[in-house]
């Protein structure tokens, strides 16, 4: 899994700088005069059409890396340390102002959570992989024509779609979100805070981001857990 995780990591990685190559000069918010894409302009801009038509949307894809742990009431799904997994999202910029560059950001992503727990008798390993749909509000500051940092806010909203826990003390393997003994582990919907930035170079863009659960994912109501992840991202936007 982990072989082909890395396989789609460097196809992705291919796929995205060869496309953002050949079609960087044929975007509709290419601007010639800089030399650079404008989102805030769109195409064929001058100044008219920019107090007329305000602001352009954008499409970005991402990859990257997740580093999370799961925090609970409960000492035997309680992370002692950190599972890295893999994320992929396809976002959509919605500008909110016709003015200033601020964004509704949302999209699709595919996110592996989960975490470790360590003990004597053996270790525990939680994977949780996620659909989620990210919203958030994204303010672009662009110091000159090529350069911009771009820092966010809001929340996410997730369901669990593959789960496994490893059980190294029994040498057990079971769904995270099936049935197994007296029940499910975990629940299947997440939700909550979202906060990052992210910084682009033209059509290039990175990203770090950190996310924390407000819903109990477990399924005993007595306990509180809850999910906490941080990730970092690459991309291209169009």
């Amino acid at each position: 899994m982990k072989q082909k995780h890395l396989l789609l990591i460097i196809l992705m990685a291919f796929v995205c700088l060869g496309g953002n190559a050949q079609n960087y000069k044929n975007s509709r918010y290419y601007n010639s005069h800089t030399g650079r894409l404008d989102y805030s302009r769109g195409s064929g801009w001058n100044k008219r059409q920019h107090f007329m038509l305000g602001q352009a949307g954008y499409f970005g894809l991402r990859i990257g890396a997740t580093f999370s742990t799961i925090n609970s009431d409960n000492y035997n799904i309680d992370s002692d340390d950190s599972r890295t997994g893999l994320n992929l999202m396809a976002v959509a910029g919605i500008p909110l102002s016709r003015y200033l560059p601020i964004y509704l950001e949302t999209g699709l992503q595919y996110n592996e959570k989960g975490g470790r727990q360590e003990s004597i008798s053996g270790d525990r390993k939680f994977s949780l992989n996620y659909i989620e749909v990210p919203i958030t509000v994204k303010y672009s500051l662009s110091p000159n024509g090529h350069f911009a940092i771009q820092p966010y806010a809001g929340g996410y909203l997730a369901y669990g779609v593959d789960g496994k826990i490893k059980d190294f003390s029994t040498r057990e393997s079971y769904n995270a979100f099936s049935d197994h003994g007296s029940g499910p582990l975990f629940n299947r919907f997440d939700g909550g805070l979202k906060i990052g930035c992210g910084v682009s170079y033209d059509a290039l863009y990175a990203d770090m981001a950190y996310e924390y659960g407000l819903a109990n994912i477990s399924d005993d109501s007595f306990d509180s857990t809850h999910n906490s992840s941080f990730m970092l991202t690459l991309g291209v936007n169009f």
